[in-house]
């Protein structure tokens, strides 16, 4: 099954910088079901967030559009840097089948391009881990959010891109999401880079845990208290 990875650090230690975070245990896109009497997530979708600046440029998110942009999307999946983690290479089927999952889902994991001073250079999944499979892992909290990406080109890695990157959509949940309390991904431990990377962008190794398929690095990103009045 697809793991939850960033290949932000690249796939393995040795290997190039790849900075592509996958999808999570739950395989973005197959999500458990949520707890009885809950709803899905009314909070502004990641596509109506305001574009932010970053070192590198105006970054913003857009909802994926199938088919549109499937075959960008399958061409990334099917580099060996990104396949490593993603486990999603072969013919797009593969890769869309993954994707609409969410798209025609209830909206609790949306898939996103990440768009760089308008150029798509990523793709992200910002989706509900409290109503996600991970749950039956670690500790989860009321409205925890995870997030999976990938950096498509090779271009755009081993730069630390993929850190601002992290740092920005990490703020723009937070800011949208105000029950959020935290945001959470789950690399595998094997890819150091990419621990590396949410590390420099604010987030703690809280633990480890044993996943199908991986032992995964359970990464957090507390929102920071409130000062006082």
């Amino acid at each position: 099954m697809p793991t939850a990875d960033t290949p932000v650090a690249g796939p393995a230690p040795g290997a190039a910088d790849s900075e592509a975070p996958g999808p999570g245990i739950a395989g973005a896109g197959r999500p458990g079901p949520y707890p009885e009497g809950a709803t899905p997530p009314t909070d502004a979708p990641p596509g109506d967030w305001a574009p932010v600046p970053t070192p590198h440029g105006l970054f913003r998110l857009r909802p994926v559009a199938l088919p549109c942009d499937l075959a960008l999307i399958a061409g990334w999946m099917n580099d060996p840097e990104v396949a490593a983690f993603w486990e999603l290479a072969g013919p797009p089927e593969a890769t869309e089948a993954h994707v609409r999952a969410q798209t025609d889902g209830d909206g609790r994991s949306v898939p996103c391009l990440g768009l760089l001073d308008g150029r798509p250079m990523s793709y992200w999944e910002i989706y509900r881990a409290d109503h996600d499979v991970l749950t039956s892992y670690y500790p989860a909290r009321p409205y925890d959010v995870g997030i999976h990406l990938l950096l498509g080109g090779g271009t755009d890695r081993g730069r630390g891109l993929g850190t601002e990157l992290l740092r920005a959509v990490t703020s723009l949940i937070l800011a949208h999401r105000p029950c959020t309390t935290r945001v959470l991904a789950e690399p595998d431990v094997r890819n150091v880079r990419s621990v590396a990377a949410f590390l420099r962008a604010g987030y703690r190794k809280d633990r480890e845990l044993e996943l199908p398929g991986k032992r995964a690095a359970l990464m957090i990103r507390d929102r920071a208290p409130t000062p006082p009045a």
